[in-house]
């Protein structure tokens, strides 16, 4: 699979999360389905900030520099330092969407990108900026399996009702 193709991927999952997410109303954006889970909410601000502060930067930075070091992240750290909790999630939604046009935008216009650069990440060893690349799409598909289940299991709780006959979850 090459960037465009991931790009044209990236763009098609801008739309599900668009669809996924806008209008939610406020009481199934904050539900847990446990203590220590997140929430709808908590994705859409994590996806807003895996889009502006590790995906495209990070590939971005082996495709350039294979030598100075990554900026350390902390994706758990930023639920609490974020405030997610006390974000506007149609405004972070808006926010994480014209990122991810920008994303795509930058992804279109590599020219002989340098996939087989690396950079030694001292927690997954030697990564190139194609396995960025690559993770980048299955981060994607990683929140939309949990945005579908936090949206299942909601309307399991306030249905009240068996959902056997719809199918094994």
């Amino acid at each position: 699979m090459n960037h465009i193709n991931i790009a044209i991927e990236l763009t098609r999952n801008k739309e599900v999360f668009r669809n996924m997410l806008h209008g939610v109303d406020d009481a199934q954006l904050r539900w847990k389905p446990a203590p220590g889970k997140w929430c709808m909410l908590e994705v859409i601000c994590h996806l807003y900030d895996e889009e502006t502060k590790d995906f495209r930067v990070r590939m971005d930075h082996v495709l350039n520099n294979t030598i100075l070091p990554l900026e350390p992240l902390d994706p758990v750290g930023w639920v609490t330092s974020g405030n997610y909790m006390q974000q506007d999630a149609d405004m972070v939604l808006q926010n994480f969407l014209v990122e991810r046009g920008r994303s795509t935008e930058y992804l279109n216009a590599l020219v002989a990108p340098a996939w087989h650069n690396q950079y030694n990440h001292p927690e997954y060893g030697p990564m190139t900026a194609g396995m960025f690349l690559i993770n980048w799409l299955a981060h994607d598909y990683h929140h939309i399996r949990q945005v579908n289940e936090l949206k299942y299991l909601y309307f399991k709780e306030i249905s009240g009702m068996p959902l056997d006959y719809a199918g094994n979850w």
